[in-house]
Formats: C-alpha cells, structure tokens, sequence
C-alpha cells in the first residue's frame, strides 16, 4: 500500500510539475516579447543616430574634398603666374642687357666730343 501510495504521489506531482513547467514557459515567453520590445526600440533609435552621423561624416568628408581640390586649384594657378611672371622677368632682363649694350655700342660709334657733351 505504502508502493502504490508513493506511485500516485509521484504520478501527481510529475503532473503538477509538467503544468508549472508549461505555464513558465508560456510566462517566459510573454515576458521576453515585452521585455525584448524596448530593447529593440532603443536599438532602432541607435540605429538612426548612428546612420545620421555616418551621413553627416560622409557629407563633411565631400566638403573636404572639395575643399582640398579647391586648395590644388588655387595651388596651380599660383605656380603657373609664378612661372609666367619669371619667364616675363627673364625676358625683360634679356632686354634690358640688350638695351644697355646697345647703348655702349653706340657710346663707343660716338666721338669723344659728343660723349662728353650726353654725360
């Protein structure tokens, strides 16, 4: 009697534990979706800051970019006067040295009497 008596006290209570492990589950189960939603809103949230200063970056990024082709722009335009105005110096020079030869060649073409007369 004692056998039987242990058997349907173990029979009940495997009955009550697969009921409590059933209502758990349906509890856990309830409980993540409510405890997993604002989870996911904060995640959307960090999702669309994160990808509004990806842009933002991206967007100062094109800036800089325009910025530095400006710069290289300017850069040549600055190295070819530059080279512009020493050609046009080395020219002038050129001139001038011919200039002030020309003016000694025609000293020396010139007598004695009118050389002292133009100083």
């Amino acid at each position: 009697e004692l056998w039987i008596s242990l058997e349907e006290h173990q029979d009940a209570l495997e009955l009550i534990m697969s009921k409590y492990r059933k209502q758990m589950l349906q509890l856990l189960q309830g409980r993540k979706r409510e405890e997993t939603e604002p989870v996911l809103e904060v995640h959307q949230d960090n999702c669309v800051e994160i990808e509004s200063q990806i842009n933002r970056i991206f967007e100062m990024g094109e800036v800089m970019r325009k910025a530095v082709q400006v710069d290289d722009d300017q850069f040549f335009k600055v190295q070819e006067k530059l080279a512009q105005l020493e050609l046009e110096n080395k020219e002038l020079r050129e001139l001038l040295s011919i200039s002030k030869e020309s003016i000694e060649v025609g000293k020396e073409d010139l007598p004695d009497g009118d050389a002292q007369v133009t100083k």
